[in-house]
């Protein structure tokens, strides 16, 4: 028998909300101190504020957030925008990269008591204004990014890469892109390379021009010709068309080894460079930026330059919690180290 059922056809009618008094009473406490209980505040002893937050939830009391927003001054929510994505402002999400960026950012705001909103990139006056945003995280914004300018504008503090350290109000967090590209590339040359071709996005964020400069100033430092093939567009389509292009030289001059900074499937590389006639890693040597798990599963395992978007995301969020809650407003950044896993397709017996 249904509840409508049992209530003439009618849906049971809601039950009544617990108030704090009622946790109050049935705990045996103030309203003040089950207050304090619950919000962390005050001077109690363990077992009060336990038995306060264990009345609380056997209860299934909920705060009223409109109140905890207006005594904390606070929505507790944190935007989210990818700036490169802005022509596709939704697709950013079929990024193995950013999907578990973001993931790792709802999940760090989640601990910390705040709620993400995800947003699209472009100009976002008209989006964000009417949302009470207390800070915005803006991950891979373009060079002169509207969407940072109009933040910082509003008062709204920024958690983003290291293009707005030093600016009032914006906080970063970014990876050594330079030492990743060098790292990468000396592990390649060890290993026997000596023609690499690098397959970059054609890209104006700070991580993008660090590894055009990185790429340029390594081959400078060995005699070595620059070979760069720039993906106009982000997605698997236009990267695996790149590496065809790059591997097209079918003469003595052929590339050696192959660093693909465009994110794009590890099986679809593999077999973009077996068209063209490859066989890796005895005539290709290959490492991708990526954070595809399907790079463990190919044949060979594809070595991968990890960015490593979890400690990106955590270390973002503890910069805007410690703003948010403890008022500091000093500029601050953290640089975290990336990590090249080195697999089959990068070594030579």
């Amino acid at each position: 028998m249904t509840e409508a059922s049992r209530h003439g056809g009618q849906p049971s009618p809601p039950l009544p909300r617990v108030r704090l008094v009622d946790v109050a009473r049935e705990a045996g406490l103030s309203k003040t101190t089950v207050s304090a209980a619950l919000n962390g505040t005050g001077r109690l002893s363990p077992e009060v504020r336990e038995k306060a937050r264990e009345t609380a939830r056997r209860m299934g009391y909920r705060p009223n957030a409109t109140a905890r927003r207006l005594r904390a001054g606070r929505a507790r929510l944190i935007g989210y925008v990818v700036g490169e994505f802005a022509d596709a402002p939704w697709t950013f999400l079929e990024s193995p990269y950013f999907a578990r960026l973001t993931g790792a950012t709802a999940a760090t705001a989640l601990r910390r008591g705040y709620a993400v909103v995800l947003l699209p990139a472009g100009s976002l006056q008209s989006e964000w204004a009417d949302l009470s945003l207390d800070a915005v995280v803006v991950a891979d914004p373009v060079a002169d990014d509207p969407v940072v300018e109009d933040l910082l504008a509003a008062g709204i503090p920024v958690f983003t890469d290291r293009s707005v350290e030093g600016l009032p109000g914006a906080y970063w967090v970014d990876v050594d892109a330079g030492s990743a590209v060098r790292e990468a590339l000396d592990h390649l040359r060890e290993q026997g390379a000596r023609r690499p071709v690098v397959v970059v996005p054609d890209s104006t964020t700070r991580f993008h021009t660090e590894v055009y400069a990185a790429h340029r100033d390594w081959c400078a430092a060995h005699g070595l010709p620059e070979r760069v093939v720039r993906v106009g567009e982000p997605g698997n389509g236009p990267v695996v068309r790149a590496v065809e292009t790059a591997l097209a030289d079918a003469g003595p001059d052929r590339p050696d080894a192959l660093l693909v900074v465009a994110e794009a499937s590890p099986p679809l590389v593999l077999e973009a460079a077996r068209r063209q006639g490859y066989a890796v890693p005895d005539d290709l040597l290959v490492v991708l930026v990526s954070e595809d798990a399907t790079a463990l599963h190919t044949e060979p395992p594809v070595s991968t330059l990890s960015l490593r978007p979890e400690a990106v995301a955590e270390a973002g969020v503890e910069h805007l919690v410690a703003v948010l809650e403890h008022g500091r407003r000093e500029p601050a950044g953290t640089l975290v180290p990336t990590r090249l896993d080195v697999r089959g397709s990068s070594l030579r017996s």
